[in-house]
């Protein structure tokens, strides 16, 4: 075994009994959970037995986790960097989260449009958290304040915009797939549409 399959190895003990006590669980009620005895749990989780792909794949699954999550390796970019689009006032930071999320932060110094013809709707979901000044988020025919530190949340059909309130306002919208391929979709001009707006 290489020194890196050894601490892989070290890493998901560690994750498999992490995980069990987040969940209060016992030795006994995890073992009941993955049809395991407690004694085989228990020499898993201080290396004392070797581990199985079969009883990595049972614990996962009883854990709530996928066998590629218990399994992954740390990274060294723990630390990520944004991509700044300086000319629509925004950051986007890479994130590891559901396959097809982004996460992106803006700052919206522009009051929301007057005119409906500037709302969009497309498939998706959309989350938005305001970090800092109030947000006017525009959804249907709604006007709704969304202030720092609260969060919004809105299928993406129903037509939206949002703008900022008596001065620029820091705001981090998280989208799903589709949400995120609607505001990439372009403006008709070849250029990205701006998110969230």
């Amino acid at each position: 075994m290489t020194q890196e399959d050894g601490e892989l190895d070290s890493l998901v003990r560690t994750r498999i009994r992490a995980l069990r006590m987040a969940q209060g669980w016992s030795l006994e009620e995890l073992a009941s959970r993955a049809r395991l005895s407690q004694s085989t749990l228990s020499r898993i989780e201080n290396g004392r037995r070797r581990l199985a792909l079969d009883q990595l794949v049972t614990l996962a699954r009883a854990l709530d986790t996928s066998l590629d999550q218990l399994v992954e390796t740390a990274t060294d970019d723990v630390v990520s960097h944004p991509m700044i689009d300086a000319a629509r006032g925004s950051k986007r930071w890479p994130i590891k989260a559901e396959p097809g999320m982004t996460v992106v932060r803006q700052r919206v110094t522009d009051p929301p449009p007057d005119n409906p013809s500037r709302m969009r709707a497309h498939p998706g979901r959309e989350w938005l958290v305001v970090l800092s000044g109030t947000a006017i988020l525009l959804l249907g025919n709604r006007r709704i304040r969304v202030e720092t530190d609260q969060a919004a949340e809105f299928p993406t059909m129903l037509p939206h915009a949002i703008g900022a309130e008596g001065g620029p306002c820091d705001v981090l919208g998280i989208f799903d797939r589709d949400a995120r391929r609607g505001h990439q979709g372009g403006d008709g001009n070849g250029k990205p549409n701006r998110p969230t707006n």
